[in-house]
């Protein structure tokens, strides 16, 4: 039997993240013995301590464990937590310093979307990948520094560590460590059971630029707004450092610091987001909306927008624009 522990934290817990998993595992070992296999998985609900956690101001969940109750556990899943993380994370500190332990005994560790904060603070992200919330990427970055986010992944796996991307991208990960832990028949049950996407891997499409402004350098702030209003032209570095006085490599070192992007990637953003939006409310065709951006090269327009997106103009036209989903 594999020992399944889901946390059950404190703060503004994602009340889908813990019922989802323990219904997961759960079903699992339904699912199993309706094949004549046995069951797999004891599924527990750990808490610092047994006390109740109420979620929402409405939901209560009841850990039917502790940490300290608990010697070894071969899964640890950490849940979305959400508000200010520093709050989170302090008060959840006798949570991550288990999980070090846990994993220094042979334990895996999971966190679902923003759980990823939980995680990173055991330090054994260092140097490892992990995906989160698109929405939660800057915070992140600043948080861990030392970690490799890839925000635009559903799942990452390296070395007994998983993570999976925002929201409802949870349900991929789970999928994923069931086809894990039992085989792809499995894992195929489970997907169509759920209708869940199977293999999806890539969160991009979803991903909503809107520019990293919580920052407090307000010559950086007037140089990103300068090329949102004006995205559609073609602004050099060169360009900018003149318009705001500001030496050019001081300009792309102050940029990248305060934005997470280099000023190429920047420009780049912006329009592809301009471009995303145009598609999914405009009647426009895909050469309308590459000229309405500021590209002239055709090839360049559905590299850049595919690299960002993960999918081609016209596929993302295609399933996110009302009248072309209506004809085809």
């Amino acid at each position: 039997m594999k020992h399944v522990s889901i946390l059950v934290p404190k703060g503004a817990a994602a009340l889908a993240c813990i019922e989802g998993a323990f219904i997961f595992f759960n079903k699992a070992n339904d699912f199993l013995q309706t094949m004549g296999r046995p069951p797999m998985f004891t599924v527990s609900l750990v808490g610092l301590d047994r006390t109740p956690q109420m979620y929402d101001g409405m939901f209560a969940v009841h850990p039917n464990t502790s940490i300290a109750e608990i010697s070894k556990t071969d899964l640890v899943i950490v849940p979305a937590v959400n508000g200010n993380m520093d709050e989170v994370l302090a008060a959840n500190r006798q949570f991550i310093d288990w999980m070090v332990q846990q994993y220094k005994t042979g334990a895996e560790l999971a966190s679902l979307c923003v759980g990823s904060f939980i995680l990173a603070a055991t330090g054994l992200l260092k140097g490892k990948k992990c995906s989160t919330h698109w929405t939660a990427a800057n915070e992140f970055r600043q948080m861990f520094p030392d970690v490799h986010l890839v925000s635009e992944r559903i799942i990452t796996d390296e070395q007994r560590i998983y993570s999976s991307g925002g929201a409802n991208s949870f349900w991929n990960l789970l999928l994923y460590l069931i086809e894990k832990y039992t085989d792809r028949e499995m894992a195929i049950l489970f997907a169509k059971y759920y209708e869940i996407e199977i293999d999806r891997n890539n969160q991009s499409q979803f991903i909503m630029f809107k520019g990293q402004t919580g920052h407090n350098d307000e010559a950086i702030k007037d140089a990103q707004t300068y090329i949102e209003n004006n995205f559609q032209e073609k602004i050099s570095v060169d360009e900018l450092a003149t318009r705001f006085a500001i030496g050019r490599r001081s300009l792309e070192r102050r940029f990248k610091k305060a934005t997470c992007n280099t000023i190429s990637e920047y420009i780049q953003r912006v329009k592809i987001e301009a471009a995303k939006k145009k598609f999914e409310l405009s009647r426009k065709n895909i050469n309308e909306v590459m000229y309405d951006v500021g590209y002239l090269d055709t090839k360049a327009f559905r590299v850049t927008f595919k690299k960002i997106t993960g999918m081609s103009p016209l596929d993302y036209r295609n399933k996110y624009n009302k009248e072309a989903m209506v004809y085809n």
